[in-house]
């Protein structure tokens, strides 16, 4: 192999590595920017990396807006569940509570999520 076609080669290497490097570090892949295809999928992926106790503030920098979300007052207590779209049920073009995950916060603490936890929510 010549000279001339080893640089041309080394020159094409580094010049992918600094676009890769670029895209990487100037380009942040938000949940907001996501189609809805993925930000299921980047949903489903950061809830399992959620823990108990974590505020409203952290959980919302980790997943964005969600999707739904209610809220009450009970015996002095803010209660609120955000809804995260996490899996497709009908081609509607709407976002219902049956295609989301629930979280529950108390007083902005996480406390739990999942369907089971929302029955909880809605039975007290």
């Amino acid at each position: 192999m010549s000279s001339k076609v080893s640089r041309i080669i080394i020159a094409g290497i580094a010049f992918y590595a600094l676009f890769v490097f670029l895209v990487i570090q100037f380009y942040p892949d938000k949940p907001e920017n996501m189609d809805w295809q993925d930000r299921e999928e980047y949903n489903k992926v950061q809830i399992t990396k959620l823990r108990l106790g974590s505020t409203r503030e952290e959980v919302l920098a980790l997943l964005g807006s969600p999707d739904i979300t209610e809220a009450k007052m009970e015996n002095g207590m803010t209660i609120q569940v955000m809804f995260y779209r996490t899996q497709h049920v009908r081609a509607d073009g709407l976002t219902t509570q049956d295609e989301c995950t629930p979280l529950l916060f108390e007083n902005d603490q996480l406390i739990a999520w999942g369907e089971g936890a929302y029955q909880s929510y809605q039975q007290s």
